[in-house]
C-alpha cells in the first residue's frame, strides 16, 4: 500500500521522465548482455578462445568511465536530457555495426566504442530521474530504476532464446539497435531536470575546476569508486560467466539456459525493487550490508546445488540479493554527490568501479581453466564462489565505513 501511495505522488512529467530513464538503462543493459550469451559461437566463428572473446566484455567495461566523464560533463553543463538522447543514439548505432564486424579486431573496437555509450547513459539517467522525483519516493524508484539492468538481461535472454537458434549471433546485434527509437519518446514527453533548470545560469558559467573538486571531494570520490568496484565485481562476477557455467559445467542447452536466466532475472528485479523500497526506512548502508551478508550465505546453493530445481532457487535468491544491493546505488550515489557535479560524480564513480572490475569475466574464465573439475572441465563454480565470497566481505566493510545522506534535499 505504501508503494502504491508513492506511485500516486508522481505527476505526468515525473512518470514520463522515470519511464524514459528506466528504459534507457534497460535497453543499454540488453545490448551489453547479448554478448554474454554467445561467447562460444563468437569464439568459434573468429577462431578464438572463450577468454579471448570475453575480453570484449572487458573492453566494454574499461571504456565506460570515458563515456561517463564525457557525457557527465555535458550533462552538468547543458542539461541531462539532450546529452542522454545523443548517448542512446550513439550506443544503438555501434550495436548495429557490431552485427557486421568482418573480423575479430573490428569486433573488439566496436565493443570498446559501445562501452563509451554505455558509460554515459547510467549517470545521466540516474541524475535526471533522482532530481525529478519527490524525495520520499527516491528509495523505491531507485530500486526500480537500477533493475532496468536486470530487465535488460531478461530481454537479452528472451531475444537469445527466440532469435539465436534461427538466425545466429549476428542477428542479436541487429535487434540491439532498437533502443534508438526511445529517443523519440524522450524528445516528445520528457522535460529537463527541474534541479538543473533551477541552477541553469550559474552552472553554464561555472568553470571546470578539477583541482578544486579533488581538494574538496577527493576522499568521498575515492571511497565511492572503491565501493562501486566491489559492486561491479559482485554483479559481473555472478552474471557474465553464469550462462557459460550452465552450458559448459552443467550441460544445459539453449532453452534451459534461457529459462534459468529469465527466472533469476526476475529475482533480480524483485530484489532491487524491494530492497530499494526498504532502504528508505533502513538507510542505504544497512540495506547494502544486509544484501551482502545474505548473498555470501547463498553461494553454496547458487553454484553447487546438486539438482536443477535447487540451482534455479539459488540463482533466483542470489540475484535477488545482488540486485537488491544495486537497487540502492542510484539514490545513494546521487545523495552523497556534490550538487554541482551530480551529472558527473555518480556516473563516473560507478564507471570507474566498472573499469577496476573490467577483468572480472576474463579473470574468472582464466581461473576456471586452471581449477578444473574431476572430469577435466573448467571449474567455473569454484572460481565464481571464491571470488564472490571475497567481494561480499569487501562490500560489507566499505558500506559500513561510508557516508549516509538518506533523504537529502536537492
Amino acid at each position: 500500500m505504501e508503494a502504491v501511495r508513492l506511485f500516486k505522488l508522481l505527476n505526468r512529467d515525473q512518470r514520463n521522465t522515470f519511464v524514459a530513464c528506466f528504459l534507457g538503462w534497460a535497453l543499454d543493459a540488453f545490448d551489453f548482455f547479448l554478448l554474454t550469451f554467445v561467447l562460444v559461437p563468437v569464439a568459434h566463428e573468429f577462431g578464438r578462445t572463450i577468454p579471448e572473446v570475453a575480453f570484449g566484455i572487458t573492453l566494454t567495461l574499461m571504456m565506460r568511465p570515458l563515456g561517463a566523464f564525457i557525457f557527465g560533463l555535458l550533462g552538468d553543463k547543458f542539461g541531462r536530457r539532450i546529452p542522454l538522447m545523443g548517448d542512446i543514439i550513439f550506443y544503438s548505432v555501434i550495436e548495429l555495426l557490431t552485427a557486421f564486424a568482418p573480423n575479430f579486431t573490428v569486433f573488439l573496437i566496436l565493443r570498446a566504442l559501445f562501452g563509451v555509450g554505455m558509460g554515459g547513459e547510467w549517470g545521466l539517467g540516474a541524475s535526471l530521474a533522482m532530481e525529478s522525483l519527490p524525495t520520499a519516493t527516491r528509495g523505491l524508484f531507485s530500486g526500480i530504476l537500477q533493475q532496468g539492468y536486470a530487465v535488460g538481461y531478461l530481454i537479452a535472454a528472451v531475444v537469445y532464446w527466440i532469435v539465436f537458434p534461427f538466425f545466429g549471433w549476428r542477428a542479436l546485434f541487429v535487434a540491439g539497435a532498437l533502443p534508438a527509437l526511445l529517443v523519440l519518446y524522450i524528445r516528445a514527453r520528457v522535460p529537463e531536470s527541474p534541479v538543473w533548470q533551477h541552477n541553469k545560469e550559474r552552472r553554464q558559467h561555472l568553470p571546470l575546476d578539477i583541482r578544486g573538486f579533488i581538494r574538496q571531494h577527493g576522499t568521498l570520490f575515492i571511497h565511492a569508486v572503491l565501493l562501486m568496484t566491489a559492486f561491479n565485481y559482485m554483479s559481473h562476477g555472478t552474471q557474465d560467466l553464469y550462462a557459460t557455467f550452465l552450458e559448459r559445467q552443467r550441460g544445459f542447452g539453449v532453452s534451459e539456459k534461457s529459462m534459468i536466466a529469465i527466472i533469476y532475472a526476475i529475482g533480480a528485479i524483485c530484489g532491487g525493487t524491494v530492497i530499494g523500497f526498504f532502504s528508505q526506512r533502513w538507510g542505504r548502508r544497512r540495506a547494502i550490508i544486509f544484501c551482502a551478508v545474505c548473498g555470501m550465505l547463498l553461494i553454496p546453493g547458487w553454484v553447487f546445488a546438486p539438482g536443477t530445481a535447487l540451482l534455479i532457487v539459488g540463482g533466483f535468491l542470489m540475484q535477488f540479493m545482488v540486485q537488491g544491493a544495486w537497487g540502492v546505488v542510484p539514490v545513494h550515489l546521487n545523495e552523497v554527490s556534490p550538487a554541482d557535479f551530480r551529472g558527473t560524480f555518480p556516473g563516473l564513480a560507478y564507471q570507474l568501479g566498472n573499469f577496476a572490475a573490467a577483468y572480472a569475466a576474463q579473470q574468472q574464465a582464466w581461473l576456471a581453466e586452471r581449477f578444473r573439475t574431476a572430469s577435466g572441465t573448467p571449474n567455473y563454480a569454484l572460481t565464481m564462489a571464491l571470488v564472490e565470497c571475497v567481494v561480499f566481505i569487501a562490500i560489507i566493510v566499505l558500506a559500513a565505513t561510508g557516508r549516509e545522506e538518506r533523504g537529502k534535499e536537492f
